[in-house]
């Protein structure tokens, strides 16, 4: 059963089109990466599948719901209980511990891991009670992608999760993302601008002017642990 299902989606501001007729189904479980250039879609086809924002023509699908006729109030009710996100910027809150930011997730969740566990998953068992400002870039990174994954989303949407970080520390990462995709069976959309990432991937789609370029399937993945850039 599909997951996400995409029919001729299209986003257009004006004239311009930031994603243009684009028909996609993702199985449950599957781990995709989209490659592109800045400017490509993949920032926007991403916010329309996690509700974030609407198509301007087309429809979007999850688990037989269209999302693309929902009202403010579903589309909040699956922001909270289905959809993860990791975004470029960490939009942790200074004034609480790295253990504090993510249990403000699983405090509404309805099935969520313990928020040391979820730490613990990206490498930060030792920072539970640190606050932001006592972190790195990259820590601070992974202190939202736990909080991002402690409430097992259903559904995990991810905008560049690696982009601040060293390599060492982004297989930590990706190694969390696997983890989630493989023991939850989280639905896994992953953009990045780094390919190596790609071979993590069950497909990957790539994206040029708003529209699905080229699409790859990964006959055999390559652990994170096995990467380098």
């Amino acid at each position: 059963m599909a997951r996400l299902e995409l029919d001729r989606l299209s986003k257009r501001y004006g004239s311009f089109y930031a994603a243009r007729d684009i028909s996609l189904d993702v199985p449950q479980g599957e781990f995709v990466v989209l490659l592109g250039p800045s400017g490509s879609g993949k920032s926007t086809l991403v916010n329309i599948l996690g509700g974030l924002d609407t198509a301007t023509e087309g429809e979007v699908w999850y688990r037989g719901r269209d999302l693309t006729r929902a009202g403010d109030k579903a589309l909040t009710e699956y922001r909270r209980h289905d959809v993860g996100f990791v975004f470029q910027f960490y939009n942790l809150i200074p004034s609480l511990t790295a253990r504090e930011n993510v249990a403000v997730v699983t405090e509404i969740a309805t099935n969520p891991m313990d928020p040391a566990d979820a730490l613990a998953l990206v490498g930060l068992d030792g920072r539970l009670d640190h606050f932001p400002a006592q972190m790195s870039g990259g820590e601070q990174q992974r202190v939202a992608i736990a909080r991002a994954i402690a409430k097992r989303p259903q559904v995990l949407l991810c905008d560049e999760p690696t982009g601040a970080l060293d390599s060492a520390t982004g297989v930590i990462v990706l190694e969390a993302l696997e983890y989630i995709n493989r023991e939850i069976g989280t639905t896994t959309v992953v953009i990045t601008h780094n390919a190596v990432v790609a071979k993590m991937a069950d497909r990957v789609l790539h994206l040029s002017d708003g529209v699905i370029s080229e699409v790859e399937t990964n006959d055999v993945k390559i652990p994170p642990r096995e990467m380098h850039w």
